[in-house]
Parts: C-alpha cells; sequence; structure tokens
C-alpha cells in the first residue's frame, strides 16, 4: 500500500466515525519521524509493515477506543513548542495560546522591557508559564498546581525546552501566599459541573482540570477574593473562562477589585475568552 492510499483510507475512517482527520498527519508524523512536507513527498512510496503495523495499532485506538491523539504520541503542539502531555494534563488549547499572545501584547504596552514577576496558576503541563519564560526573557515566572503529577510533567517540559520555570505543589493561592507578582495568570478548571462534555475529554483528560464547580466559577471567587496581597503596586490579573462568562467575570472584577480597570477579550472566533483586570497605574 502507498501512503496515499493508507491517508486516504485513515482520513475516511476518522470521518465514518466522527474523529478529526488532522489526527492522520499526526501519528504518521510521530511515526515516521517526517514532517509533513516530507510525508507528502512520499505520497507515491510504498508503506513498510513496520509502518503500517505501528500506525493501526495507535490509530484504532484512537477511533475505536476514544484516546486523544495527543496522549497517543506523547505531545501538543503550542504556540510552536513541542510539549509533552500525557493522563495528568489538559491537553493545551488553541485558546490558550491567544490568552499568551494577549499577556505578551500587554507586557510590551505597559511593562515596556522591565523585569516582572508572572504567576501562573493551575498550570498543568506547564504550557503558559514555559511560553512566556521561553518568549520574554524579561519574565522571571512561577507555575503552580495542586497536582504533584502534573507538575512532574511541566518540570520535564520545562527541562527539555530549555527554560527555567520554578514549580511550587499546592493548592490554589497557597504557594504563593508570601510572593508579589507584576502579572498573575490563571486558566483555572471552568466547565460547570452539570454541562455535557464530549467523551473524548471526559474520559481521558484529568477532571480535577475541567469542572470548576456548579456554575464554572468557582475558582475565579477563590483566586479574585485572595490575590489582593499577592499583587504589586502595577499588576495585572489575565484569565481564560468560558465564552459565556463575561458578565459573571466583569462582576467579579468589580466585587474584588473596585478601582480597577477590566476588559473581556473575544478569541478569534469571536467569543467572549479572556479577562485582563489592570491594578495601579495603568492608561487603558
Amino acid at each position: 500500500m502507498k501512503y496515499q492510499k493508507l491517508i486516504q483510507e485513515a482520513e475516511d475512517l476518522a470521518v465514518s466515525n466522527e474523529k478529526e482527520e488532522s489526527a492522520v498527519f499526526l501519528l504518521l508524523e510521530h511515526i515516521t519521524k517526517l514532517s509533513s512536507t516530507e510525508l507528502y513527498m512520499k505520497l507515491h512510496d510504498e508503506v513498510s509493515k513496520e509502518v503500517y503495523d505501528a500506525f493501526y495499532n495507535l490509530y484504532n485506538r484512537y477511533i475505536y477506543k476514544n484516546e486523544p491523539i495527543q496522549y497517543l504520541i506523547g505531545s501538543s503542539c503550542f504556540y510552536g513548542y513541542d510539549f509533552k502531555v500525557n493522563e495528568n494534563v489538559l491537553i493545551p488549547r488553541y485558546e490558550t495560546e491567544e490568552l499568551v499572545e494577549q499577556i505578551l501584547y500587554r507586557y510590551d504596552a505597559h511593562f515596556k522591557g522591565q523585569k516582572v514577576d508572572v504567576c501562573d496558576l493551575a498550570t498543568g503541563s506547564g504550557c503558559i508559564a514555559i511560553t512566556l519564560a521561553l518568549e520574554e526573557k524579561n519574565m522571571k515566572v512561577i507555575g503552580t498546581d495542586i497536582s504533584k503529577e502534573a507538575l512532574e510533567v511541566a518540570k520535564e517540559n520545562s527541562q527539555r525546552l530549555g527554560v527555567n520555570v520554578e514549580f511550587l505543589e499546592g493548592d490554589m493561592l497557597k504557594p504563593v501566599e508570601n510572593r508579589k507578582f507584576d502579572i498573575f495568570i490563571s486558566n483555572p478548571p471552568y466547565i460547570p459541573e452539570d454541562e455535557d462534555v464530549m467523551s473524548l475529554v471526559k474520559d481521558n483528560e484529568p477532571n480535577i482540570a475541567l469542572f470548576g464547580g456548579k456554575d464554572g466559577m468557582k475558582f475565579y471567587r477563590i483566586i479574585l477574593s485572595g490575590v489582593k496581597p499577592l499583587l504589586k503596586e502595577k499588576a495585572m490579573i489575565c484569565f481564560e473562562h468560558g465564552y459565556d462568562k463575561k458578565e459573571e467575570m466583569l462582576a467579579l472584577a468589580k466585587e474584588y477589585f473596585p478601582n480597577a480597570k477590566a476588559e473581556v477579550l473575544k478569541d478569534l472566533e469571536g467569543k467572549d475568552r479572556m479577562t485582563f483586570i489592570y491594578v495601579g497605574d495603568f492608561n487603558v
């Protein structure tokens, strides 16, 4: 069988089982160690039995056992970097890449090359904390998480990508309660407990990192009610949240930071996905 036929058959199988066609190339790249461009150049080459067997061994698990392709290959691309992922951490989403981009943009606008202390609460795989440290050398970044297993993944990602990020274990704000930050970030669990979640996510990704109480707002309340002593005089709080939580987020910002400025930003799909709170002297 040639690569072209293998790819077509596998993509058809994905469509008929309501799966993502993109998984075919991700898995082939993982098995062959070739780029997508190199695979396209091999479309008319014969697939070896070794590659064929290895491909369908994993692909059948994706199609029929509902295992995420990122867990099967052990990695996920985020902001151009390759992050290790497994069942102990959430798979990074493209919406979170937009959060990182907006943080970097606002750092440039408001801190203008100053050295800043940054905290990423509920860091998971470390994708936000590590990416910020890689992209902006003036950021001294700490990542925290309640999950020891997640932090092991984050630490490995930090080492693999060659960046110095400090990771601390503990519940919510406790690991950093004696520190001060210029930028405070969190993409906490925010799915309401009774919301339907696709089985591919609910049955595989850690539920502790998915669900945020009855209304999905539990962890934002905890953070905003306790974060003030952890902020420097001029500080920025950055959240990712559910697309339908704009009014709730602005109300929480008003409740706990009545004198701060707050804005909700849309993602590339036009959904209200991020809230930024500016404490102190900001020209927003």
